[in-house]
């Protein structure tokens, strides 16, 4: 496998950006060639100079002048459009001829996760050597209620681009050690989470449906600023492609 194609997945806020930047300069460290596409069309201001820009096509200034839409708008519409570009990017990515490309989301999850779009994204840049690293915003994941919710967004962002998932705390320098050894008891050990949670009602009943359907996996920590878990990351990259295993039995 010459290419392998790592998506940064979730929520607004919870460092998509700044781990792509991170895991990058941490390839780069490793003599390991990597680029960065940025899929964001509304992105103002990067701490990365992108290899691929889709901005070098449309931003979102380009498309309210061109649709007459607000800013919510051009968003997207914007989602939409990459894929109409796709080709001419796949072509910018092979041209570039890197092992690993990191593929920078945009901001809003839902419009990646949730749009035809990235289906067409994902196919032509190639299912078959893609991943996804799934981002915990910390200071949601500090409640059970919230853990939880993100391990639904997390489910949810599988059901539709159906790729492989790595878990990862996002950001972790901004918790407590406790904090953190509280999230990854819930990761590890369901049951640390169901006694966590003190409502009853739907927060048990989505519960027992992420547990019945096998999606509790572990999650590990890291962090852009200090570096921590960008191995772990690769490691998990690494056991998914070259393994043995099938991507199914490791990961589901």
């Amino acid at each position: 496998m010459d290419q392998i194609n790592v998506f940064m997945v979730g929520s607004a806020g919870s460092g998509k950006t700044y781990l792509s930047k991170a895991f990058s300069e941490w390839l780069d460290f490793k003599k390991l060639d990597n680029i960065i596409v940025n899929l964001d069309p509304g992105a103002e201001k990067l701490p990365y100079t992108p290899d691929i820009d889709i901005r070098d096509w449309f931003n979102l200034s380009d498309i309210m002048e061109a649709y007459g839409v607000g800013p919510n708008g051009a968003q997207i519409l914007g989602a939409d459009l990459i894929s109409t570009k796709i080709n001419e990017v796949n072509d910018e990515i092979a041209y570039q001829d890197a092992q690993y490309v990191i593929i920078d989301t945009p901001g809003q999850m839902e419009l990646f996760t949730l749009r035809h779009s990235s289906e067409v994204i994902i196919n032509a840049i190639g299912r078959k050597n893609s991943v996804m690293s799934f981002l915990f915003d910390p200071i949601i994941s500090k409640t059970p209620s919230g853990y939880l919710s993100l391990l639904f967004m997390a489910a949810s962002a599988f059901s539709r681009l159906r790729l492989p998932q790595i878990l990862v705390l996002s950001k972790s320098d901004v918790l407590e050690d406790n904090e953190v050894e509280m999230i990854l008891s819930w990761s590890d050990e369901p049951d640390e989470l169901y006694n966590s949670l003190t409502e009853g009602g739907f927060g048990l009943d989505l519960f027992h449906l992420i547990s019945e359907s096998g999606l509790f996996r572990s999650l590990f920590p890291i962090s852009s600023v200090d570096g921590l878990g960008m191995e772990d990351l690769y490691d998990g990259i690494q056991e998914l492609f070259f393994g043995g295993e099938d991507l199914e039995k490791i990961l589901f």
